[in-house]
């Protein structure tokens, strides 16, 4: 019993190799950047938001739609890009001579389609401008 055990815990091994590199990286970035990083004091670099710019003026400024309009678009091609993974992931694994392959490519062929049409819709209505 004891044997199945110890190969149960060493299918852990590489998780918790992972995770220690993980810690690793982050806390020598962390040393890292302490130690050899600039060390500069100033008015600007003592305030809380510090950005590289003075902080002058209302935070309430007003942004073009355009703006949102350009970030929907990349946040819906973004993750139709995401779900394209699977399906390319997948794909050489199809038997081209089976039944349902071409379900495959006409269902693929419709996403992308779809994608198209997004895209020149986005592209009609000006989203794309930067007048």
């Amino acid at each position: 019993m004891t044997t199945l055990a110890a190969t149960d815990l060493a299918s852990y091994l590489p998780i918790a190799l992972i995770v220690l590199m993980a810690i690793t990286f982050s806390v020598a970035n962390v040393a890292g950047t302490l130690l050899l990083g600039p060390k500069r004091d100033g008015k600007v670099k003592s305030i809380a938001y510090e950005s590289g710019m003075n902080p002058v003026g209302t935070a309430r400024k007003r942004f073009n739609v355009r703006f949102y309009l350009i970030a929907m678009v990349f946040l819906v091609f973004d993750v139709e890009v995401i779900f394209l993974y699977p399906w390319a992931v997948t794909f050489p694994n199809i038997d081209r001579l089976a039944p349902d392959a071409a379900e495959w490519l006409v269902r693929i062929l419709f996403f992308l389609f779809t994608t198209v049409v997004a895209y020149l819709y986005g592209f009609r209505k000006g989203v794309f401008k930067f007048d």
